[in-house]
């Protein structure tokens, strides 16, 4: 018997709903003068293929200048209206792609293309005869052996994310400039860049797509290392109601393995959520291929803000595996472990 193609995974109501209200606020869009336009976003990739991220959402241009800002305050950042399954074009060096929108207007693509190492300029258009939008991409060497991986939440940047009402201020209505980060933590990264020269930086977080501009002034603005961000889209997904952080969390790091298996990941992140869990089981299923775990340690009020959980996970036998309150004390637990050189300062 001929093979009969796979019927579609049917929706969950929640998506289909969501999906019909998205239909309306693009025709309120489009009647209103808005047009597609591409925010990019820092990407990564091999010699062999790149990953590019971006979001195509509905923007009303300046008259003056047919730009637009990528800076949007607080809970603005929530009511940009998303491009649904659009093309954009995209242009890296000589090579020419299109890709297409995901339902929720995220830009999520790999692609087969040789480049040389370090940073690659992407330009990104979803109508033509507009101006391009701009990021790029950076191209791990293949004799790179070390990488980090870093949590945003309450690790560089002070949110108290489980706490609702907390983490909603902290998301919709701060922007990056009341945004405090973590002492130390962007010099404790920075040393493990010059440490691990040409090392990639991949900050993994559960964060929507929403507030990608603003981590990304935010990580600017205090000196981290650039890379990736690596974030979900919130809302309803083809098979549930809410999308799970820590699924994102696991895949996004079995991911990085697939591509980047001869690099062995240095995991930060805190003991507010279930960072420990998350890399501990990591570590268990991938053993060649995580160096060290940094986890910083809430403060006393932080902890009871954030309501984190007391009790800690074991860490995993026979991997260096380090706490501490800040980007100074991981750093110097780092030297100790012998996971880091330099001068550390010592009680």
């Amino acid at each position: 018997m001929p093979n009969r193609p796979t019927p579609p995974v049917k929706m969950h109501i929640a998506a289909r709903i969501e999906d019909a209200y998205t239909r309306f606020r693009a025709r309120l869009a489009r009647a209103r003068g808005k047009l597609p336009t591409v925010v990019a976003f820092r990407g990564y990739g091999s010699t062999s293929s790149v990953r590019i991220l971006a979001r195509v959402i509905y923007i009303h241009p300046d008259p003056a200048t047919r730009k637009i800002r990528k800076y949007v305050r607080g809970w603005r950042a929530f009511t940009g209206v998303p491009v649904a399954h659009t093309k954009v074009s995209v242009k890296i060096g000589h090579h020419k792609f299109k890709v297409r929108s995901d339902r929720g207007g995220v830009i999520d693509e790999t692609l087969d293309v040789t480049l040389p190492v370090g940073n690659n300029p992407v330009f990104l258009r979803a109508t033509k005869g507009r101006g391009w939008a701009v990021s790029d991409v950076y191209v791990v060497d293949t004799t790179t052996t070390v990488g980090v991986v870093c949590d945003i939440d309450d690790t560089v940047m002070v949110t108290a994310l489980p706490r609702l009402m907390l983490a909603a201020w902290n998301t919709f209505v701060l922007d990056e400039h009341a945004r405090r980060p973590v002492p130390g933590m962007a010099v404790f990264l920075n040393k493990l860049g010059a440490f691990y020269p040409g090392s990639p930086v991949m900050y993994l977080s559960t964060g929507p797509w929403n507030v990608a501009p603003t981590l990304e002034r935010f990580l600017s603005r205090h000196m981290y290392p650039r890379g990736p961000l690596l974030l979900t889209d919130w809302g309803a997904t083809p098979e549930r109601v809410f999308r799970s952080g820590r699924e994102h969390k696991v895949t996004s790091l079995d991911r990085l393995v697939a591509e980047f298996p001869h690099i062995k990941w240095i995991l930060i992140g805190d003991d507010g959520q279930h960072d420990e869990t998350t890399y501990g089981d990591f570590a268990r299923r991938h053993p060649k291929n995580v160096l060290g775990v940094a986890i910083r340690r809430l403060s006393r009020p932080e902890a009871v803000l954030a309501g984190a959980p007391i009790t800690h996970p074991d860490p995993v036998p026979g991997l260096p595996w380090v706490y501490g309150h800040d980007g100074a004390d991981l750093a110097e637990q780092f030297f100790d472990a012998g996971l880091l050189g330099g001068t550390m300062r010592h009680r």
